[in-house]
């Protein structure tokens, strides 16, 4: 077999036997991938990754003897590999998933009901699509020298702080992110400095039940106080406010106040949210803008952080070296939208640059 027909080898690791048979049919139904073997706890999971080195991990969260997080943990210390988790739909489940995420996990599946049976086409369709994508990620990239969880930026000196308060006016900073985003996010929301008479909005591309997670988060580690958005809420300086899964996010202009806008309305590059919403619907606001286009695959928000420097924002892109897939920036650079592209350690810094100036 050549090296251009080698099929992409997964190990899927399940303390359920029938969990492991529903993924191995699914994952040895498509032509391109094979199942190398299988694991019913942390440990022979790690055991086995160690052994056969496959492309691809599939790792459930609660498993016996070692747990998903643990194993997770010892595999980015010591082998690390793409790795996609399997989390039930709970709120424990989905606060595990964005640890999971932090620590180096590329994406997840979402369990509906807690269990994967009975499987929809389309959720055996994500599952052969999303292993595929973390093949072509390089171990490399899982491995960032981010800076240590739980520290907040210090704030602003005091200089800076009284010339930044003489602005009345909102700025807005949008920024948009997809796979390996919650890691990059937590990066940049921690680096960053609270700056006076500046918002935040996000969109993250994560289904329902999990953004919520993810912002309480940000929140803990952030000067900025993170929070879904609701419709019809009053974008107030401070606030980041990440679009809730499942929904399109779009920043309005109401009798000269700024509000978020909620809407169901149909997918958008694949996407909802999606962040060419977002940005296409704060472009055209009188306001100083700031737009950052962080890891992700595909080219949502190109056309909208586009148009964003056409009304005058400042933009910022991810560089290609810290990406995790380096998608979406790499598509937002081939239109010129990008001011800068900078490593994701660099793109809080480079955010309090440009607001204040």
């Amino acid at each position: 077999m050549s090296t251009a027909q080698k099929k992409i080898t997964v190990l899927i690791a399940d303390d359920s036997a029938f969990m492991r048979k529903i993924l191995s049919d699914i994952i040895n139904g498509d032509a391109q991938l094979e199942v190398v073997a299988v694991a019913r706890n942390g440990e022979d999971a790690y055991e086995k990754a160690l052994l056969y080195k496959p492309d691809v991990l599939t790792l459930d969260i609660e498993m016996p003897v070692m747990d998903g997080l643990t194993t997770l943990g010892k595999l980015m210390e010591k082998h690390p590999l793409p790795v996609i988790m399997l989390s039930a739909l709970t709120q424990e489940g989905a606060q595990s998933t964005i640890t999971a995420l932090e620590k180096g996990a590329v994406d997840f599946i979402a369990k509906p009901g807690g269990s994967i049976s009975p499987v929809s086409g389309d959720l055996a369709q994500e599952i052969v699509e999303k292993v595929k994508m973390a093949a072509g990620i390089s171990p490399k990239r899982l491995k960032q020298p981010y800076k240590q969880p739980g520290l907040p930026a210090p704030p602003l000196k005091a200089a800076d702080k009284s010339a930044l308060s003489e602005r009345t006016a909102l700025s807005l900073v949008v920024i948009g992110t997809s796979t390996g985003g919650p890691k990059a996010l937590h990066e940049v929301m921690s680096n960053i400095r609270r700056i006076p008479h500046t918002a935040i909005l996000i969109v993250q591309h994560m289904p329902p039940g999990f953004t919520r997670s993810l912002a309480q988060r940000l929140d803990s580690v952030s000067p900025y106080h993170v929070k879904e958005g609701e419709n019809g809420e009053e974008i107030k300086e401070g606030t980041a406010y990440l679009c809730p899964g499942g929904y399109h996010m779009e920043a309005v202009s109401q009798y000269d106040k700024l509000k978020i806008e909620l809407n169901k309305n149909p997918l958008v590059n694949g996407h909802r949210p999606s962040v060419d919403v977002l940005m296409k619907s704060a472009a055209p606001l009188k306001m100083v803008k700031v737009g950052v286009i962080m890891t992700g695959m595909g080219n949502d928000g190109a056309e909208g952080i586009r148009l964003m420097k056409d009304h005058g924002s400042t933009n910022i892109g991810e560089s290609a070296e810290t990406c995790v897939v380096y998608g979406m920036p790499k598509s937002a650079a081939k239109l010129g939208a990008l001011d800068y592209e900078v490593p994701v350690e660099k793109i809080a810094g480079m955010i309090e640059k440009v607001l204040r100036y």
